[in-house]
C-alpha cells in the first residue's frame, strides 16, 4: 500500500497550481471570523456585534445565500473552511491563518458550553427530530458532518486538543440520538444526507480508539447502497450523486482500519458502478442536475447543470483511496483529468470563486459565485480541493518513490535507505536568464517536458516510478544526468532503479490533440490535448468537418512566440478548412467566454 508524502514535507513550486492555491488561501484569509461563526453564535444565543437589530439588511455584515440564518443548511461552510485552512497550515507555516483557526475552535467550544455542553451545531437539535417522522428537512446530517469533519481535521493535522474535546462531547449527543432513533425509526439514521458520517466516525475511532466511535461506526455502516453494490446491480443511476460518493469514502476508511476485504470489494464495486460501467464526460463527470446519468447515456444530458463540483472533488477522493491501495495508474490518470477539467476549470482563474455546475450544453457560460452572497455546497469543496494538491503528487511504500501527478513541487521523503529530497518542474532551456523554447514540440513550450532532481542524504538505492499517462501518444524520452537512458515500463510506470545521490532525470511525454466521442452520441466529440479538454469558443454546435482519426488535419496550434510565454498558457488551437474557423482553449482557461465542449463531426 502506498502512503502520501507528509503534508509538511511537500511544497508546490511556482506555476499554475501554486497560483490557484494562493487565490484560494487569499479567500480563506479574507473571510471574517465572526461571519463564519454567525450561525453557531445565533444557535448559542450570542448576539452578533451590532446585529441585534438590522435596519438595513443589504449593509449587514453577515454571510448570505446558503449561509443565511434563514437557510436550513446554514453553517455548513465553516467546517469546510476549517479543513482547508488546516491543510494549508499543515503544508506550510501560516501563523496568521493558524491563529484564526484556534480562535474559531475556541469560540465553538464556547458555543457548545452555552448549548448545554454537547451540541455544537449551527442548526437546532430539533432538525434531527424532524427526520424521524420523515418530515422534509434539508440535510441536517450533511450540515453537521461538515462541522465534525472540520474539527477532526484541525485535531488530526494541527493537534488542536480543544477540537477533539468538542467532538468527544458531541459524540455523546450522537450516541444517545442513535439509540433513540434505532428504537423508534431506524431508517432515520440514514436520512438527512448522512453519507459522510461513516468515514468521519471511522476517522475518530482510529484517532482515539474510543468505544463511542465504534458504536457510531456500527450505526452508520448499514447503508442500503452497500446492499445494492453487494448485489452487483446498477446501484447509482438517477441517484443523488454527491449524496452517494461519500459512502464510498466510509468503505475506504473502514478497509484501512479493519483490513476487512469486504470494504475494499465495496469500494471497487462503487468505482465499477460510477466509472467503468457508466462512462463519463471528457471532463470525468457523470452527473446532470446533481443525479447520476444512466450508463453510456451522456449524450442525452448536455445541459446547463452538468458536473456539480462537489462530485468532482469527492470522486477524486475515491480514486485516491484506490490509487494508494493498488498503485494502479488508471486511478491517477482519472485524478489528473479531474484536476484540469474540474478543480481548475470550476475555479475562476482571476477571483478564485467556484461555479456550481460546469455546463456541457452547446453555447454555455460558467456562472461564478460571489464572495459572501452564495456559499453553495461547492464553495466548501472548492476551498478544500485547492488545498489538496500537495497530497496528490508524491507517494512511497517505504522502499521506492511513486509519482502520482505531474505538478511542479518538491518533497522530502523518508525511505528505508535514508532521507531523499526530490523535486519536479517544467523543464525549459535557460541561457543568460532567457527562457528558450523546448526542442520537443516544434517551438512550443511543453508542460510535459519535466526535470526531476534527486538529492539523497547518503547514497540510496530505490526505484523511481513515474506514471506514463494514458494520453501519452509516443515513446517517452528520458535523460539521466544529461545522457540518454533506458527505463523499464512496467504496470503503467517508467521505472528507474539505481543508487541515487545527486541526480537529474529529464522526462518528456509526447502529447497530441485527439477526439473523444460522447457516450451515447458518438457522432459528437470533445477535442482533448493530453488530459486537457479544449473548449471551442463558439455559441453553438457549429459542427466540425474532420476525420475522427486525424484531428491534426483540422487544428493548428496557436503559438505566441515570445520569451515570456509560460507553458501553462499553451494548449490553444485554431481550426482550419472550416466554413468559419474558430479558436479552442483549455476549458480551465475559460472565464466569461461562451464555449462549446462537444461538436458534431462531419467528414
Amino acid at each position: 500500500m502506498l502512503k502520501r508524502a507528509p503534508m509538511d514535507k511537500v511544497r508546490i513550486l511556482p506555476g499554475l497550481f501554486r497560483n490557484r492555491m494562493q487565490l484560494n488561501e487569499d479567500y480563506l484569509m479574507e473571510l471574517d471570523s465572526t461571519c463564519l461563526l454567525q450561525n453557531f453564535y445565533l444557535e448559542a444565543g450570542i448576539i452578533l456585534p451590532g446585529q441585534q437589530i438590522i435596519p438595513d439588511p443589504s449593509a449587514a455584515k453577515l454571510h448570505w445565500g446558503w449561509e443565511a440564518p434563514s437557510c436550513q443548511l446554514r453553517g455548513h461552510f465553516l467546517g469546510h473552511w476549517l479543513s482547508a485552512a488546516a491543510m494549508r497550515c499543515a503544508n506550510e507555516s501560516r501563523p496568521e491563518l493558524k491563529a484564526r483557526i484556534d480562535h474559531i475552535v475556541s469560540e465553538l467550544a464556547r458555543c457548545q458550553q452555552l448549548n448545554g455542553g454537547e451540541w455544537v451545531g449551527s442548526i437546532p437539535e430539533k432538525y434531527f427530530a424532524m427526520m424521524k417522522p420523515d418530515r422534509y428537512i434539508w440535510s441536517p446530517q450533511y450540515t453537521m458532518h461538515k462541522t465534525i469533519m472540520g474539527l477532526k481535521d484541525v485535531y488530526d493535522l494541527l493537534g488542536n486538543e480543544t477540537a477533539i474535546a468538542i467532538l468527544d462531547r458531541l459524540a455523546d449527543w450522537y450516541v444517545r440520538w442513535v439509540d433513540s432513533v434505532q428504537a423508534e425509526d431506524p431508517a432515520a439514521v440514514f436520512s438527512g444526507e448522512q453519507a459522510g458520517m461513516l468515514e468521519v466516525w471511522a476517522d475518530l475511532l482510529a484517532l482515539t480508539g474510543k468505544e463511542k466511535y465504534r458504536k457510531l461506526v456500527d450505526a452508520y455502516e448499514g447503508n442500503a447502497l452497500f446492499d445494492r453494490l453487494d448485489a452487483g446491480t446498477d446501484a447509482l443511476s438517477d441517484d443523488h450523486a454527491n449524496a452517494s460518493i461519500p459512502v464510498s469514502h466510509g468503505a475506504g476508511r473502514l478497509y484501512e482500519i479493519t483490513g476487512d476485504g469486504k470494504w475494499m470489494q465495496r469500494m471497487e464495486a462503487f468505482w465499477k458502478n460510477a466509472v467503468t460501467d457508466r462512462g463519463m464526460f471528457a471532463t470525468t463527470a457523470s452527473n446532470a442536475g446533481e443525479f447520476w446519468i444512466p450508463p453510456h447515456a451522456h449524450g442525452q444530458y448536455l445541459t446547463g447543470t452538468d458536473q456539480e463540483f462537489c462530485t468532482v472533488y469527492n470522486m477524486v477522493r475515491t480514486a485516491e483511496y484506490l490509487f494508494r491501495w493498488t498503485g494502479d495508474a488508471r486511478y491517477a490518470d482519472y485524478i489528473e483529468r479531474a484536476i484540469y477539467n474540474g478543480f481548475l476549470a470550476q475555479q475562476n482563474r482571476h477571483t478564485g470563486m467556484p461555479t456550481y455546475f460546469l455546463p456541457m450544453a452547446p453555447g454555455s457560460r460558467k456562472t461564478w459565485g460571489s464572495r459572501t452572497r452564495d456559499f453553495w455546497c461547492c464553495f466548501g469543496t472548492m476551498i478544500q480541493a485547492q488545498a489538496m494538491y500537495p497530497s496528490l503528487i508524491w507517494y512511497t511504500d517505504g522502499k521506492d518513490i511513486t509519482v502520482g501527478q505531474y505538478i511542479p513541487s518538491e518533497a522530502t521523503m523518508q525511505l528505508d535507505g535514508g532521507e531523499v529530497r526530490i523535486s519536479q518542474a517544467v523543464h525549459m532551456k535557460n541561457y543568460n536568464n532567457q527562457v528558450l523554447f523546448d526542442e520537443h514540440s516544434g517551438g512550443r513550450v511543453s508542460r510535459w517536458s519535466l526535470r526531476f532532481t534527486v538529492r539523497a542524504e547518503a547514497e540510496a538505492a530505490f526505484t523511481l516510478k513515474m506514471r506514463v499517462p494514458a494520453w501519452c501518444c509516443g515513446k517517452p524520452e528520458i535523460l539521466l544526468n544529461g545522457e540518454k537512458a533506458q527505463a523499464e515500463i512496467k504496470d503503467g510506470y517508467l521505472q528507474i532503479n539505481r543508487a541515487w545521490k545527486e541526480d537529474e532525470v529529464d522526462l518528456f511525454f509526447p502529447s497530441g490533440i485527439r477526439f473523444e466521442p460522447l457516450e451515447g452520441a458518438p457522432e459528437m466529440a470533445a477535442a482533448m490535448e493530453g488530459p486537457i479538454v479544449l473548449a471551442a469558443l463558439v455559441d453553438r454546435d457549429c459542427g466540425l468537418a474532420a476525420d475522427p482519426e486525424h484531428p491534426e488535419e483540422v487544428f493548428l496550434p496557436e503559438i505566441p512566440h515570445t520569451y515570456d510565454v509560460f507553458p501553462w498558457m499553451q494548449n490553444t488551437w485554431r481550426t482550419r478548412h472550416q466554413p468559419a474557423n474558430f479558436r479552442l482553449i483549455p476549458l480551465y482557461e475559460v472565464t466569461d467566454e461562451t464555449y462549446t465542449v462537444y461538436l458534431t463531426l462531419r467528414k
